[in-house]
């Protein structure tokens, strides 16, 4: 589990480390509407609030909550449990960012999460693209990254619902990974960042977490 903490403690981001104007304000309406219970009532963008800043928190917690939960299966998902990333037998994701690796290649579950939260890292750190000073502008593809780290991050979802649910119910974990994965794709819904089709490994999830909130 050393490994697991190791991971969280790199990964977890403290939106107080930011100067966006907005961004500890719209986290505390997060954190109390979540109190109300209703998930579609805390994804939806706050009237008056900037959307680009809203998908910015946003993306930041829920980038959070996938590192939390792959780092208690860090040690059950491994290159010799888990050889490639998949979700079921029909779905198989490989790794390219474009820059170090630019054609996908082939890796196991933890060598594509491990480049995945790196990548997603770097895309924070980025002033270019979270902008990190008072005023400053997002990018105009801000939202296209938004959608390329959502799409990513579900596929993390994905391979843990596939391969690891049953370790999910033996740790006790099943009720705070569903309740994840609802707001994930509450907000994803609400915002259209994930296209349907990159959706079918969990069609049988979303459809009544869509359809039935």
């Amino acid at each position: 589990m050393a490994a697991a903490a190791t991971l969280a403690a790199r990964t977890i981001y403290q939106l107080d480390h930011r100067i966006w104007s907005q961004a500890m304000k719209l986290k505390r309406h997060i954190d109390a509407t979540l109190g109300s219970g209703n998930l579609r009532e805390v994804v939806r963008l706050p009237v008056g609030e900037d959307l680009n800043e809203w998908l910015a928190v946003n993306t930041v917690d829920l980038f959070n909550q996938v590192n939390l939960l792959y780092g208690t299966l860090m040690e059950f998902c491994t290159p010799a449990t888990c050889p490639k990333m998949a979700a079921g037998p029909k779905y198989e994701y490989r790794w390219a960012d474009g820059v170090k690796i630019e054609r996908p290649i082939e890796v196991s579950a933890p060598k594509y999460v491990e480049y995945l939260m790196d990548w997603i890292e770097n895309q924070l750190d980025e002033e270019s693209i979270f902008p990190q000073k008072l005023g400053a502008p997002f990018p105009p593809n801000f939202c296209d990254v938004i959608k390329t780290i959502f799409k990513r991050l579900f596929r993390v979802y994905a391979h843990i619902y596939h391969s690891h649910f049953q370790m999910i119910i033996k740790l006790e974990e099943e009720a705070h990974l569903n309740t994840c994965f609802k707001y994930f794709m509450l907000f994803t819904s609400e915002f259209r960042l994930i296209d349907r089709s990159e959706l079918a490994p969990l069609s049988d999830l979303i459809d009544p977490i869509i359809l039935g909130s």
